[in-house]
């Protein structure tokens, strides 16, 4: 039986979604869970356009070449899900890297577009052992928000400060005031030659100071194969540490690739390819986002996040039209109209862990008023009241 503040019970609790036996560790996301699937989404997205980021969409099936020259089909080839098709050797991603690669091969940029900044909410595979997949924790389809970000190496140390700053911005609107930071230096097996790690690493870790993070902590060998990298670790209200997002500094896959851009000199150049996720999977955060808020989320995340309940059915029309300017107001909000008891209906919207209630009898029917947890108010005033409530911090 699974512990009440388990994400798995808070999602069924809420109806957000469930798994089933034909799907080993993918997810079937019900109307209310995918809204907040979407309300993630919506987050990153604001922090995208803000930091000049161009999202883009790439295949979910590729030929073993394009692994074998990222370098996953050597490092990585077990956990990645091989597709027949009767053609070449094909695998469905695990990660959005050499796809991205791709599009910069293609674009043959100039010194002046860079730094070019990519990103993807990329649905990824990995073969992940039937035995360990725990919910949203641990998953063999999820999604990543992946972002990738080419640029000449003097502008990586300001880059990356960029996304460092960001991703701690980001965990904060969603309530983790702790957040411990890594430095995962480079493993045994890598690529490269070591004055390129020495200087990937002082980068990673110059930018930490610049952003003004607190004290980065150094762990050795932790790297990815092909370059170290910054790790963003939160803690949750039971006093537990997750580690979420990632910067990784790569100088060697454009290079695998054989990217170039033109410099100012016309000499064409690799670029260095900064790989930076901020939730890492967007399934797995929501999992710990759950368990952290025990399923009662902030209101501009909120699934649902005003529920209008007429006293009788008598005020249902006006109550119908109370949720309809709520959401053309742009707040998820639905009317109650069962024939249920009031007191019912409300306990409901609570367990349902909808943050505000509104409800209307005779009285608001004729002032075109709402009553809104012990106040009464015009209908304008509470929808500029919930609009201020449920407004990101983003």
């Amino acid at each position: 039986m699974l512990d009440a503040e388990d994400h798995r019970h808070i999602a069924q609790r809420l109806d957000l979604l469930h798994f089933q036996e034909e799907a080993p560790g993918m997810v079937f996301w019900h109307p209310r869970g995918f809204t907040l699937y979407q309300a993630l989404e919506d987050a990153a997205r604001s922090l995208l356009r803000q930091d000049g980021y161009a999202e883009v969409r790439t295949p979910q099936v590729l030929r073993q070449a394009i692994w074998e020259a990222s370098g996953h089909q050597a490092a990585f080839a077990s956990g990645m899900l091989a597709v027949a098709d009767g053609g070449p050797p094909s695998s469905l991603k695990p990660v959005s890297c050499p796809g991205h690669a791709q599009l910069f091969k293609r674009a043959a940029p100039s010194w002046r577009d860079l730094p070019m900044r990519l990103a993807e909410f990329g649905v990824v595979h990995r073969n992940e052992p039937q035995g360990v997949l725990q919910g949203l924790l641990r998953l063999r389809q999820f999604t990543q928000d992946d972002g990738h970000i080419f640029c000449a190496p003097e502008q990586a140390v300001e880059e990356m400060a960029r996304c460092c700053r960001s991703v701690v911005r980001l965990y904060r609107a969603f309530g983790f005031e702790r957040i411990r930071v890594g430095l995962s230096t480079r493993p045994a097996q890598r690529f490269g030659e070591e004055a390129r790690w020495d200087q990937a690493e002082a980068m990673l870790a110059e930018a930490a100071q610049v952003a003004g993070l607190d004290e980065v902590l150094l762990q050795p060998g932790e790297g990815a194969f092909y370059g170290p990298k910054l790790e963003f670790g939160l803690e949750d209200r039971r006093g537990r540490w997750w580690q979420c997002g990632t910067l990784q500094c790569d100088f060697f896959m454009p290079e695998r690739f054989d990217l170039r851009y033109v410099d100012a000199g016309n000499v064409r150049r690799a670029p260095l390819m900064l790989h930076r996720a901020f939730f890492g999977s967007l399934e797995r955060f929501m999992g710990i986002l759950l368990e952290h808020h025990a399923g009662r989320l902030p209101p501009w995340l909120a699934a649902e996040q005003a529920r209008v309940l007429p006293v009788g059915l008598e005020h249902a029309a006006w109550a119908e039209e109370v949720a309809a300017t709520l959401r053309d107001a742009g707040l998820r909000a639905r009317c109650d109209a069962r024939s249920h008891s009031l007191g019912r209906r409300v306990k409901e919207a609570f367990h349902d862990a909808v943050p505000f209630h509104l409800v209307v009898g005779s009285r608001e029917v004729e002032a075109r008023a709402v009553h809104l947890h012990g106040d009464d108010l015009p209908l304008d005033d509470a929808r500029l009241r919930l609009a201020a409530a449920c407004a990101s911090p983003l």
